[in-house]
């Protein structure tokens, strides 16, 4: 008798495993969800800085202005706290208490680092005393140093600081992060902040299966780089039946939601005015789905990151406005053909009516950027 053979998982290309990422990243036509469902839907917006997930959220949502940001966020809705990957992100109320305890082991190995540092400090004890300070009013972390300080006179100042920033879900409060306003990073816990207890993680299936949604399709390895966590096989192989299989052209296995949109290869994708950091950028171990492997490396120079351009659903170049001089500078990495240029066009005159209206900015194309 001859043995059955195992059905082979149909292979994705490079334009199509593009196509199904960028729709589900609201990027191949503008959404008409709110700020607060799309940043749900998204898993939260990466955010070390206040405006990358304004202009995020101006790219991905039909009619978006940054007020339908701001507003949540002053009222508490939406909030600024270090999750995946070690990094601030923009989430929702409800995400930011649950998904901070879910990467809290990703936490507590990071505390790793600074153990030097940490001689003698009693971590838990460091967490109840740093919950009391920033609860009693929220604190910078130079006066959360100092104040740890005075219970570890001999222990690094900066570590101080950071375990505190490891062991409490500790949340920027307002008015940082509000657009058109100025603050500096003062900092309370996610739950006095919110008036409420933080929740139990969520159950990793059920995060998989989130993620699937905002970055499919995608493989064990993708989700692991995107939350800063290991060990996710167990939760993809429970999910395995209830999940479609695909693999990418080197082979790697994808999976993905059974109902999940994949449009063709040959979709249109217009051009994209990202911020530095994108989500996008960050979130899969394989980020050639959306950067071309010529162009690694090329969005940040030393400790500075550039905001980036699609083209053809493709990383294409970077951006800046100058304020000073009233223009939207454009750096592509390689030449533009006419129609390029005028959707560029076109979509920067978009984005900055969005983020500046009534405000008077030329666009120009810079020099095309050559190889650091």
């Amino acid at each position: 008798m001859t043995k059955a053979k195992t059905p082979t998982a149909p292979v994705l290309d490079l334009r199509a495993l593009n196509r199904a990422t960028l729709d589900r990243q609201l990027l191949l036509r503008r959404s008409p969800l709110s700020a607060g469902a799309a940043v749900e839907h998204l898993l939260g917006l990466q955010a070390q800085n206040v405006k990358p997930p304004y202009y995020a959220l101006a790219a991905r949502l039909d009619g978006f202005t940054p007020e339908e940001l701001s507003r949540p966020m002053g009222e508490r809705e939406v909030v600024r706290i270090v999750t995946m990957r070690s990094t601030i992100h923009t989430h929702t109320a409800a995400d930011a208490l649950t998904l901070r305890p879910l990467v809290q082991a990703a936490r507590d190995r990071e505390l790793g680092g600074f153990r030097n540092g940490l001689v003698g400090v009693d971590l838990d004890r460091l967490a109840v005393l740093a919950r009391e300070l920033v609860e009693a009013e929220p604190r910078t972390m130079k006066e959360l140093r100092e104040a740890l300080l005075v219970e570890w006179p001999d222990a690094d100042p900066q570590a101080l600081a950071i375990a505190a920033r490891c062991k409490l879900p500790l949340v920027q409060v307002t008015p940082r992060g509000l657009w058109g306003r100025s603050g500096q990073v003062a900092l309370t816990t996610a739950e006095h902040w919110l008036g409420r207890p933080a929740e139990p993680a969520p159950d990793p299936d059920a995060t998989v299966l989130r993620y699937l949604a905002a970055f499919g399709p995608a493989s064990v390895k993708d989700m692991q780089t995107w939350a800063g966590l290991t060990r996710l096989r167990e939760a993809f192989e429970r999910l395995r039946p209830r999940l479609v299989i695909f693999h990418d052209p080197q082979g790697v296995e994808l999976f993905d939601l059974p109902d999940a949109s994949r449009p063709a290869a040959d979709t249109p994708a217009p051009p994209r005015f990202l911020p530095e950091f994108d989500n996008l950028l960050l979130s899969h171990a394989d980020r050639t789905r959306v950067v071309p492997a010529e162009y690694w490396g090329r969005t940040w120079q030393g400790n500075v990151a550039h905001r980036t351009l699609l083209v053809d659903g493709f990383l294409a170049g970077v951006w800046k406005i100058d304020e000073g001089h009233g223009h939207l500078v454009v750096e592509p990495f390689g030449r533009l053909t006419k129609v390029q240029s005028d959707e560029v066009t076109a979509e920067g005159a978009r984005m900055l009516d969005t983020m500046y209206p009534g405000t008077s900015y030329d666009i120009r194309f810079g020099t095309v950027l050559r190889e650091p």
